[in-house]
């Protein structure tokens, strides 16, 4: 039961700090994620007004690109799976299925340190944050190289999984934070620039690995591409910082919530003003963190976003060898199979997200589900019929699906329970996903090896087909929760549209259909 502190009326006070958990876990967990005020001096307003010392102006947009660019090398943690069988002959001469349990364990140090470093990120910025992940991810690579130099499996687990992982969970929530606070008018768009160079990166970088490995071996290739991510991230990372005091877009009523205020001398700071607002701005909620993290709508959208991105994630460190072992195919066409679905998976981040800012986020999400839950119905047919193409499409589907659950939650988030508590929500949703990532990875890795050690061959689709139908009831799951989150403003303006249309199609005018755009 929660401590709370009422106003006169005796309803409860909407200040945060007035709430307190009487759940030493919980009141361990707002603790933690308290930001202090941050004060922003005039000559760091000043100073951040350009980049580069005082060569170009500084304008939000530029932080498009930048965040890109770092989403960008951390879509390498997606190209795995083009490394397995190479990793596993190299190390054991043979192709043991132990290279991809690595891929979990990077995920869950990816999700425990994103969940727990916002608050050092709100403390200290995006740009330090950026830079302390660009650099341990880098080493995660300096290790990884000389585990496979050294043929070492569980150097291998250490460099990759337990030191790149947390690299990447920190440069990842870095980007997405501070555009959600640079753009409070078009948080769909923030959202999904901010996470869309996952799926860029995928594509580009899962062509150069083969012939790099072939130019070079195994060992250096992480070298050389640890020195190119180095580069882009800390480039990038000069580029992020958050707004200044007071920040607001022009047109709009609800100035940004950040965890900075202005020194004495800067009190009502608003110069970097920006176009009209183009979207409404969800009405922001009075939540404590406390209140956020228990709601029972949060516990859902967890649930939700789990059932979402299940398939997804099992799929991205499987899916070259499903390509090599059940359709026969060349490890060359299955790099180009994964670096489609790189691609597939940065057009879902980027065009989900920046729909849901017109349709709503919960209408993105049943679309998302719907189509999770028809192509895994679908699997075990098309995988016994050795149906390739009709697989290929529906993977299309399924990742741009899941590319698009990953960029619009954060925007769902904030609209749900307001930008001052996003860091945390965003963070815990992320460990929900790290979290999804191992279990069910390794859920999938022994329903797997069972098999094989039973006398099936990898080949045969059924190792494949039985892990199927469990995340096909996962992403049922997922389908029913969503319908139990209530819609946001967009979502019923929507609805009211649609109702509108086929109720009274015959007086339906094209003025109506202007005041129904979102």
């Amino acid at each position: 039961m929660n401590t709370l502190d009422t106003t006169s009326n005796g309803k409860p006070s909407s200040n945060p700090e007035a709430i307190k958990s009487s759940n030493c876990v919980l009141r361990a967990i707002q603790n933690h994620y308290e930001i202090p005020v941050k004060v922003k001096s005039e000559a760091k307003i000043e100073q951040e007004k350009w980049l580069f010392g005082s060569c170009v102006r500084f304008n939000r947009w530029i932080c498009l690109p930048a965040a890109f660019m770092i989403q960008f090398c951390g879509g390498s943690l997606y190209t795995w799976s083009v490394f397995n069988k190479s990793i596993d002959t190299l190390i054991y001469g043979e192709n043991t299925n132990t290279a991809p349990i690595v891929f979990y364990v990077a995920i869950g140090f990816y999700g425990i340190s994103a969940a727990i470093s916002g608050p050092w990120l709100e403390r200290h910025g995006p740009r330090q944050a950026c830079l302390l992940g660009a650099s341990i991810f880098f080493l995660g690579n300096l290790v990884t190289a000389l585990a496979l130099y050294l043929k070492l499996m569980w150097l291998v687990f250490l460099g990759f999984g337990a030191i790149c992982g947390p690299g990447l969970g920190i440069s990842y929530i870095s980007p997405v934070s501070a555009l959600q606070k640079w753009f409070p008018d078009q948080r769909g768009l923030g959202a999904g620039f901010a996470t869309c160079g996952f799926g860029a990166g995928s594509i580009v970088i899962s062509k150069v690995q083969i012939p790099l490995m072939d130019a070079v071996g195994l060992p250096l290739t992480f070298v050389i591409l640890g020195l190119v991510y180095l580069t882009l991230m800390t480039t990038a990372a000069f580029i992020l910082r958050t707004p200044p005091p007071n920040y607001e877009v022009v047109g709009s009523s609800l100035p940004v919530t950040t965890t900075e205020s202005p020194s004495k001398s800067i009190t009502n700071s608003t110069e970097l003003r920006f176009e009209e607002i183009k979207h409404p701005v969800e009405e922001k909620r009075n939540m404590s963190l406390i209140e956020a993290l228990t709601s029972t709508e949060f516990k859902i959208m967890v649930v939700m976003f789990i059932g979402d991105i299940s398939y997804g994630l099992i799929l991205a460190s499987r899916l070259s060898n499903i390509i090599t072992d059940v359709f026969g195919k060349t490890p060359e066409e299955a790099a180009t199979v994964v670096s489609v679905n790189g691609a597939l998976n940065f057009v879902g981040r980027l065009s989900f997200s920046i729909i849901s800012d017109y349709v709503g986020r919960k209408n993105c999400f049943l679309v998302m589900l719907t189509c999770q839950v028809v192509s895994l119905g679908c699997f075990s047919i098309m995988t016994n019929t050795n149906a390739f193409w009709p697989f290929f499409i529906s993977i299309m589907f399924v990742t741009a699906t899941y590319g698009g659950c990953m960029g619009v939650i954060p925007a769902f988030l904030t609209d749900k329970f307001g930008p001052e508590n996003i860091g945390a929500c965003h963070g815990i949703i992320i460990f929900g996903w790290a979290a999804a990532g191992v279990i069910e990875g390794l859920t999938f890795t022994c329903i797997f090896n069972s098999l094989v050690a039973s006398g099936i061959p990898s080949t045969d689709p059924i190792v494949y087909n039985a892990n199927a139908w469990w995340l096909f009831g996962c992403a049922c799951v997922g389908w029913i929760a969503i319908n139990f989150v209530k819609p946001t403003n967009q979502d019923i303006k929507l609805y009211s549209c649609i109702k509108r249309f086929f109720c009274c199609r015959k007086t339906f005018k094209v003025n109506d259909i202007n005041n129904c755009r979102l």
